[in-house]
């Protein structure tokens, strides 16, 4: 390194001594005589036009230009002649000339006459192949004669020695001297700096070699060691895959001293990132044989630095602990060594002023000022100081609703949030243009301008509100293009949407058409936009999807609490043949239960909105003191076209069954081949967002299932069910559900047989965590026959966040309760069984998978407060 800093010292040296040197040469005086011109057919503007050229560039070069317009034959004129006219023209050199014009080509013979020294005329040639290449020739012309005037030569060539792995192309583009420019030792200077700043050589040496004609420039350079091997030592916050990707520098590279300076830059900042603000870092260089080296890059990270206080100055209406809740960057906490608590983000703190001046804001302080934070960084703690200037507090005076109004005003106040506030907030404003928007928006009016204006009363200290609405011309659909969809068919994707070509514009059936698309679950992505056409009142509506598999063949294994151990094969296809069918072959058995199952699902009928399908099953089902093999068939049809997010269904069943292997000591069930012919009516609504990890909307549910013998069955009995779900976001990203279910059974067989297998139990993952799935019954007084109730009612509370949100686990806290009760008994809501605890879930690629762990806090007489057991499952069980 010293070498390379001598050497520029040096170079700098050089440049300014052949500048002075160059500034203290005595200035050329020159006479320029009117050259004689023999032409065919003369031409007197061409000397006039030659003289003038020769002046300007001797003139640009340092000379003193004398010119003379009067034509002077000096033929015969011998030295003192040319002497005598020189010292009357005060200059030291006459120059004259002839031009020589023969057809295009043009040749010019000039001599050059010393004044003051008795020697033969200097002579000179150039030419030209024609007129038009005249400059041309009187540059190089005046090149030669400058030469001379000034001692000066012409680099005749430019050479470059001693590179290796630099390719000479290379140094010759950063070298501004060219072949055939005169020699000047400020411009060599300046190239001797452009070689060594391209950091790639410890030294760079010009040498001059004369020639017949000029000189040859040559640059001799000694390249810097390639880089062998990189190293970083002491790391231990960052592995070296991470620091390679921060750094320029690379094995194979030539060694340059200002990439290296550069990386160690890169990678305290790479540390700086996670609050290392006293790591040092240095670089050693290790010579090698073969002009190589190893880079060691030293690093010393010292401990972390993080904030330990954030101070206010100037705050009086809020405290600092107000303002800090509003702040993303935090002081370091006793959770901090998990947490990010007390980490610098300088983007986070800067967004922290906005967010700060926001909070003002919306608590009417509408002149609030916020400085730029003060950051002091110590070797061991770091403080960041705010100051505030609040203003004066605003309140909100009186809101209106001006310009094109649909409706009435009032009904349109109705809408807005902002006038419900004492206090003026621009967010409330901001999200009441939006409402004001959007209702305009839904009813055709794309092109609306809503545009709010605050009027202060700075003495009462007051902002007046008044929206202006400019609602324009009504809005229609265009075309609607559908583009991505490669497999699924354009009538499966148009059948979902909530729009039609030429229909009045609403961004709220755009909306509803995206939440249609999404739970028909092809698609990977889904992009609806309106787009504007070259009529002001048409819009084109713009479909892109990005198509996910939808076939399936699985095969696995797991454990639920219900059924023990199990296996399973499935096949699927959700959207057969692109039609958006549904078909479906599954294998699964458990320990206590096997099912073979075929179903197929056609979800628009003839093309109108009603859904049909059927499954034909094998279900054999293990009781704990009976065995029911059936064997039956399924049809199913529904209808969504009467009412929004409701579904009108019919269901029929037929199923033959066998009960076996009874244990009459425990239950009441007989023996026998049956046979069930019911149907099933049901209504349904379904608003939610998604229907495993819901976080907002509405499921209810009504259905009665009768069985008989006129439907040609052999057991006769009525089974009303229902259910009920209210889900909301509640603050951050949780959100709450409540759950209600209850059913009644009607049964008509008195006792022959005994269907038990429909009467109702609860406990398990689907209902009363933490309790089996058959401990809560209408078993009474101790018998030891076990029956199932012929009423229930259920009740969960849940809350629900997320825990991994980009893969879909969520973990959730439950509250149940419910019980089952015979005929007769009184529904007692005080006094039922009830359970909390923790469930973990995942809408995993095999399925929906939950965990849970619940914990009994009223078990009656079948379990004790305090017990608690896991409930495990997988997937969905037909």
């Amino acid at each position: 390194m010293k070498h390379i800093k001598f050497s520029v010292l040096l170079a700098t040296v050089f440049c300014l001594w052949g500048t002075g040197l160059l500034c203290a040469e005595e200035r050329v005086a020159v006479a320029l005589f009117p050259f004689h011109v023999q032409a065919e057919q003369s031409d007197e503007k061409i000397a006039p036009a030659l003289s003038k050229m020769l002046k300007e560039k001797f003139e640009k070069d340092g000379a003193t230009v004398v010119v003379t317009n009067v034509f002077v034959d000096t033929t015969d004129w011998n030295y003192e002649q040319f002497r005598q006219e020189g010292v009357r023209l005060g200059v030291d050199w006459i120059l004259t000339g002839d031009i020589f014009i023969a057809g295009q080509a043009v040749s010019i013979d000039a001599q050059m006459h010393n004044v003051y020294k008795k020697q033969a005329p200097l002579t000179f040639f150039s030419q030209s192949p024609s007129l038009s290449e005249l400059y041309a020739g009187m540059t190089s012309l005046e090149k030669d004669i400058i030469g001379e005037l000034f001692q000066q030569k012409i680099i005749s060539a430019i050479t470059i020695k001693g590179n290796v792995r630099v390719d000479a192309d290379a140094i010759q583009r950063v070298i501004s001297s060219r072949k055939g420019d005169l020699l000047n030792r400020t411009t060599l200077g300046n190239d001797l700096s452009s070689v060594y700043k391209m950091g790639y050589f410890d030294d760079v040496v010009i040498k001059k070699e004369n020639m017949d004609k000029g000189v040859e420039v040559i640059f001799e350079v000694r390249e810097k060691p390639s880089v062998r091997n990189i190293r970083f030592e002491n790391n231990h916050v960052y592995e070296e895959k991470e620091l390679f990707e921060v750094i320029g520098t690379s094995t194979g590279s030539i060694l340059n001293a200002y990439k290296l300076n550069t990386d160690v830059d890169k990678l305290k900042r790479l540390y700086y990132e996670k609050n290392y603000y006293n790591c040092r870092i240095s670089y050693d260089v290790k010579p090698l044989k073969n002009h190589q080296a190893d880079i060691i890059f030293n690093i010393d990270e010292g401990e972390k630095v993080k904030i330990t206080k954030i101070e206010f100055e100037g705050n009086k209406y809020f405290d600092d602990d107000d303002i800090k809740d509003e702040m993303k960057i935090k002081e370091k906490g006793f959770w901090s060594f998990i947490t990010s608590s007390g980490e610098l983000n300088e983007t986070e703190l800067d967004n922290d002023v906005l967010r700060i001046e926001s909070f003002y804001n919306n608590n009417g302080f509408i002149n609030v000022k916020v400085s730029d934070p003060v950051v002091n960084m110590g070797t061991e703690e770091i403080t960041i100081q705010f100051k505030i200037d609040e203003g004066e507090q605003y309140k909100n005076g009186v809101v209106h609703v001006t310009g094109d109004i649909l409706t009435t005003e009032e009904e349109l106040l109705a809408l807005l949030v902002s006038q419900k506030s004492k206090l003026y907030n621009r967010e409330l404003v901001r999200k009441d243009m939006i409402t004001l928007n959007d209702f305009y928006a839904n009813q055709g009016y794309a092109n609306v301008r809503v545009t709010p204006r605050a009027d202060k009363n700075d003495a009462d200290a007051i902002v007046n509100i008044s929206f202006d609405i400019d609602k324009g011309s009504l809005v229609y659909f265009n075309r609607i293009i559908i583009t991505g969809n490669k497999k699924t068919r354009d009538k499966v994707i148009r059948r979902e949407l909530a729009i039609d070509e030429q229909d009045l514009y609403s961004m709220a059936k755009i909306q509803r058409s995206n939440r249609n698309l999404v739970f028909k679950d092809y698609f990977q992505n889904i992009d609806i936009k309106p787009v504007k056409t070259e009529e002001e009142n048409r819009r084109d509506v713009q479909i892109t999807v990005e198509e996910k598999p939808t076939g399936n063949f699985s095969f696995g294994g797991g454990f639920s609490s219900d059924d023990g151990a199990f296996g399973q094969v499935s096949v699927e296809e959700r959207n057969l043949f692109g039609k958006g069918q549904t078909g479906k072959f599954t294998i699964r058995m458990s320990g206590e239960n096997a099912l073979y199952n075929i179903g197929f699902t056609e979800p628009w009928l003839f093309d109108r909105a009603i859904s049909a399908g059927f499954d034909i099953y094998k279900f054999e089902n293990e009781y704990d003191y009976y065995e029911k093999d059936a064997m039956g068939l399924t049809l199913r049809a529904a209808s969504r076209r009467f009412w929004d997010y409701t579904t009108i269904g019919l269901i029929y069943n037929i199923e033959k069954f066998d009960i076996e292997d009874v244990e009459s000591d425990y239950t009441s069930v007989s023996a026998g081949n049956y046979l069930t012919s019911s149907i099933t009516p049901y209504v349904s609504y379904d608003s939610r967002n998604h229907s495993f990890l819901p976080t907002k909307g509405m499921y209810h549910k009504v259905s009665v299932e009768y069985a008989g013998e006129f439907l040609g069955g052999e057991i006769d009995f009525t089974k009303y069910l229902g259910e009920s779900a209210l889900l909301f976001p509640l603050f951050w990203k949780f959100s709450a559900g409540i759950y209600a279910k209850g059913g009644y059974l009607d049964d008509r067989t008195n006792g022959d047989p005994d269907i038990d297998w429909e009467r109702f139990y609860l406990g398990g993952i689907n209902s009363i965590r933490g309790f089996d799935d058959t401990d809560i019954n209408g078993t009474r007084n101790n018998s030891s026959i076990e029956v199932g109730g012929e009423k229930y009612f259920q009740f969960n509370i849940e809350m629900m966040f997320p825990i991994v949100e980009e893969q879909a686990v969520y973990g959730v806290f439950f509250y149940d309760r419910g019980d089952v009760y015979n005929n007769g008994e009184d529904i007692d809501f005080g006094n039922q069984f009830s359970s909390s605890g923790f469930e973990l879930r995942w809408n995993s690629p095999m399925g929906p998978i939950r965990l849970a762990y619940g914990i009994v806090i009223d078990g009656k007489d079948v379990r004790s407060t305090g017990d608690g057991q896991f409930d495990f499952s997988i997937g969905a069980f037909f």
